[in-house]
């Protein structure tokens, strides 16, 4: 079974409409995913999520904080608030994280489904399931939002399956360091996390974390992976730099369920950075994925702030998980990708390089490779 997790509590319909983010884009991401012109959408099952429990989100978030996301989501709770309680946990009105009504129940909705989609999937009752919802809160602290992340749903899920004894791994193909879900899991060699992302040095949520050197702590060391990528790098450098860290890895840490966010915003045209990836690429690295894991594996949505193509690219990339036929007009957008003269191309491929040795040398030796 193929199962797409959504439905309408998933939906952030109260965000300012001036934010960047436009929760409508798994909405959209559905829509192509479930038209029965693309040939196999009677193969797809479309499941509600069940809400997740403050039991569930306690494993990785302070109850402290979760009490102040409930307090913040009713309206016009900014005014009853303290505004030094509502900035200490990293909300603001006009900042990432502006509270919206609604938003304790969305985010639990947003967190149960990853949970059932990793229920379903280790069960073997689905071999893909994509939560469109999810991914994006991967900022999210255990007492602070952080990034437009309130409730870290990709941690909360990956916390409920290693309360069952799994072995997880983590790979967060944002632009955006996942630094969130890292920390989260910082120290527990039971949990590898791979975040490939614009350099920090360029982008949020900025150094000292998400550069190669940053491996984990304690026990954890050696299975916190971070793949910086300079700005500019375009398909042939994002993916070489992919196959020379993930596949590996996967196979020395063998995980018992993979959990992929699908982050689309290092797409050439996202407003909100820098790299110029395409679409065939996030197709190329989800047939990757789907091979490595053997075809068993989780995924959510992420950040993508192009409304036009980060649907096409999620409906691309489930197809391409489900080992289903991508559809040709989704894989061409309206830009084309800048090409890179060959200085530039040189450059971005020196760092790339300079990266894949760090991690060769810091972190291969501690999985035996």
């Amino acid at each position: 079974m193929n199962l797409l997790v959504h439905g309408p509590a998933m939906i952030a319909s109260h965000m300012p409409v001036s934010h960047p983010l436009k929760p409508g884009r798994a909405d959209d991401a559905q829509s192509l995913i479930t038209d029965p012109r693309n040939g196999w959408a009677e193969l797809v099952t479309v499941v509600a999520p069940p809400m997740a429990t403050d039991m569930d989100i306690a494993r990785v978030h302070d109850l402290s904080y979760i009490a102040m996301v409930d307090r913040l989501s009713f309206p016009g709770a900014m005014g009853r608030v303290p505004s030094g309680e509502v900035k200490r946990f990293g909300f603001s009105s006009h900042g990432d994280n502006p509270p919206y009504p609604e938003m304790g129940s969305i985010a639990r909705n947003v967190s149960g489904g990853v949970i059932h989609a990793l229920q379903q999937v280790s069960t073997g009752n689905a071999k893909v399931a994509f939560v469109p919802s999810g991914g994006v809160n991967h900022h999210a602290m255990p007492a602070t939002a952080s990034g437009f992340g309130v409730f870290n749903d990709a941690a909360v899920g990956i916390a409920w399956a290693r309360d069952r004894g799994m072995r997880v791994m983590y790979v967060d193909l944002d632009v955006h360091h996942g630094d969130g879900v890292e920390a989260m899991f910082a120290s527990d060699p039971q949990v590898l996390t791979v975040s490939i992302h614009e350099s920090t040095r360029y982008l949020f949520p900025g150094p000292p974390g998400g550069l190669a050197n940053s491996i984990g702590t304690g026990p954890g060391t050696g299975f916190a992976v971070n793949i910086p990528m300079a700005p500019y790098s375009d398909d042939k450098t994002w993916m070489w730099a992919f196959e020379e860290i993930v596949p590996p890895l996967h196979g020395a840490f063998r995980p018992d369920i993979t959990l992929v966010q699908c982050g689309a915003d290092a797409y050439h045209a996202d407003p909100l950075a820098h790299l110029l990836l395409t679409e065939n690429v996030y197709v190329r690295v989800a047939e990757r994925l789907r091979s490595i894991s053997g075809g068993r594996l989780v995924a959510t949505g992420g950040g993508g702030y192009d409304v036009e193509a980060t649907p096409r690219i999620w409906a691309s990339m489930f197809a391409a998980f489900s080992g289903l036929p991508v559809k040709s007009n989704w894989l061409h957008g309206p830009k084309s990708a800048p090409i890179l003269d060959p200085g530039a191309s040189s450059r971005v491929m020196d760092e790339a390089k300079g990266v894949v040795d760090t991690l060769k040398q810091l972190v291969f030796p501690i999985h035996g490779l």
